[in-house]
């Protein structure tokens, strides 16, 4: 009986470790599962190491362009001592001092006194600016005035350094100079308004008036004419009422007009409005070339106020810095832009002005001087004009920003022939591109907008792009760190890594958000939209995500020679550890 019970004992334990062992056995053999997330664990585990030793030893001496911080006074005999200003001149000061403007109307707003100028005042403008920018420069003297003359209104114009105060900025979400908001009882809103005092003055006073004013006497009408450029007068039946409340309403949809009202025939007459016409009538008078244009739609907010907007502009508008917000902020978005000098401008604006009256109220007409260095030349390197020979070209506005380039002679029936053509989208865009390169034989590829297609849109390439400007410290910064991916991947057929002046060149498929953008086109996938590449600025970073969105499978293999530095390349990595950062922000 004992042995019987030790026998199914031994029995019992020698089963019990068959199972375990069995299932031991089991546990261990990977499941399919398991093989890929294993593969996925060695692509995680690949040894990138060598993306960023230097190319040879000969690479640490740009180390020596880092000074170390612990030893910044050790060169105490260098020629370059910057702390001595004994040999300043400063006679060249003066060309850097900002102009004196009297703008002591002008509040200064800080951080200390910002929330109680707006809690005690009903209607303030507030600029936020910088004291390099251009545009602000130019406004300064412009709100000044409008400053003076809005005080007795009781309206505060003030204004607020954004590099100084920068948490006032960031507050108010300022991201470009000059940046205006109008607070109405502590409430902001952005002023859409011209930068003229003029401007800034007639839209101040539709935001805080009744919109519409009143003329009842000669001597009334007679300063209002000479004071303003431009004017509306609504010769009604009565000031107030039906007519007169459709004249305030339309008012307040054209900021850069006064609008005026009177029942006396003798004003009327003043207006060139004939004294027995039919009332309401309605006149909007100019101080330029076409001084009269008279309304004969229905009397409603909303045909008055197209009328006024498809006329306020003159035929054709001389692009300076006080006209460029009226043509960009009109509700009429499509421009035809004469680009030419001068010298020519006397012999092609006749015949733009001719071509313009066909178009009122669709198309804006710019005249653009190409030889004026301050404004005209920038306008036509933006547009990509070269040469002196004039040209006429259709801009869709900052909508979708397409271009289209008259082909000809400019004549008026080309004009009108081409102007038709544009506003029925039957043109084909003119693309900004640098000549082609007659050899592009480097590790990054070059692009401009004539051969974009061939290279980015490769259906059998992966294609890197990084579009760039010249100027861009950013992207000076990236140069090296994108020039050696480069040289690792030229061996790889399917990878194509490559660079386009974005200043220059453009193509409807490369859309740039600031400098650097880079983008990424799969191959075979080129009709969806690039990936945008938001990885760190780093050669490892870079091919990991080349890995990852690459349709074409691909790996580099360690170069034989790396491992005979990796000891040297630790070394020079943590050297230059604490530069990592600043190298590789953009």
């Amino acid at each position: 009986m004992l042995t019987r019970k030790t026998l199914l004992l031994s029995l019992s334990l020698a089963t019990l470790l068959l199972f375990s062992s069995l299932s031991l056995s089991l546990s261990d053999k990977p499941s399919p599962n398991d093989n890929k997330n294993n593969q996925n664990d060695n692509h995680d585990d690949e040894d990138l190491s060598f993306l960023e030793e230097p190319d040879d030893v000969a690479a640490t001496s740009h180390r020596d362009h880092f000074p170390d911080p612990d030893h910044f006074n050790d060169d105490e005999d260098d020629d370059d001592d910057f702390g001595d200003f004994s040999g300043f001149d400063s006679s060249t000061e003066e060309a850097f001092k900002e102009p004196a403007i009297d703008d002591k109307d002008v509040v200064v707003l800080k951080e200390r006194n910002f929330t109680t100028v707006i809690e005690n005042n009903r209607f303030v403008l507030v600029e936020f600016y910088a004291p390099w920018c251009g545009h602000c420069q130019a406004l300064a003297p412009e709100y000044a005035a409008a400053a003076t003359e809005l005080k007795p209104e009781g309206v505060v114009l003030a204004k607020v350094d954004a590099t100084i105060e920068n948490e006032l900025a960031h507050e108010y979400d300022v991201q470009g100079f000059p940046t205006v908001f109008f607070f109405v009882d502590g409430v902001h809103k952005p002023y859409t308004g011209q930068r003229t005092k003029d401007g800034i003055v007639t839209w101040i006073k539709k935001k805080i008036g009744p919109g519409v004013s009143n003329i009842t006497t000669l001597d009334e009408a007679e300063r209002i004419l000479t004071a303003e450029s431009k004017v509306v007068l609504g010769f009604l039946n009565s000031l107030v009422g039906a007519e007169s409340d459709e004249l305030a309403a339309a008012s307040k949809l054209e900021d850069g007009v006064n609008f005026y009202q009177t029942v006396v025939p003798e004003v009327a007459k003043l207006f060139h409005i004939d004294a027995s016409v039919k009332r309401p009538a309605l006149i909007l008078l100019k101080k330029e070339e076409e001084k009269l244009n008279h309304f004969d739609g229905k009397f409603v907010k909303s045909e008055i106020a197209e009328f006024v907007s498809s006329n306020k502009l003159p035929l054709v508008t001389t692009f300076t810095r006080e006209s460029a917000p009226t043509i960009f902020e009109s509700q009429i978005k499509k421009q035809l832009l004469l680009f030419a000098t001068s010298n020519d401008t006397e012999k092609f604006l006749p015949v733009f002005k001719e071509s313009a009256k066909l178009f009122k109220g669709k198309l804006i007409f710019v005249l653009v001087e190409m030889d004026n260095e301050e404004v005209g030349k920038p306008v036509a390197d933006y547009f990509g004009i070269t040469g002196n020979d004039p040209k006429v070209l259709g801009y869709t506005g900052n909508d979708d920003g397409r271009k289209f380039l008259l082909d000809g002679d400019v004549t008026v029936d080309k004009i009108t022939a081409f102007g038709n053509d544009f506003l029925e989208d039957k043109l084909k865009p003119f693309l900004k591109s640098d000549p082609v390169p007659e050899s592009n034989d480097g590790d990054v590829k070059i692009v401009v907008g004539n051969n974009f297609d061939d290279i980015v849109l490769d259906e059998s390439k992966d294609v890197l792009l990084e579009i760039y400007a010249p100027w861009c410290g950013h992207c000076q910064s990236l140069e090296p760190t994108y020039n050696k991916l480069a040289k690792h991947l030229r061996s790889i057929e399917s990878i194509v890594i490559a660079k386009m002046d974005g200043t220059t060149n453009e193509h409807p498929r490369a859309k740039a958000d600031g400098f650097p953008t880079l983008l990424f086109y799969p191959a075979a996938n080129k009709s969806s939209d690039p990936i945008p590449v938001d990885v760190d600025r780093t050669v490892v970073a870079f091919y990991k995500f080349l890995r990852k969105h690459a349709s074409i499978p691909f790996q580099l293999q360690k170069p034989a020679t790396a491992s005979k530095s990796s000891s040297y390349s630790s070394d020079v990595k943590e050297s230059q550890s604490t530069n990592t950062d600043s190298k590789d922000e953009l």
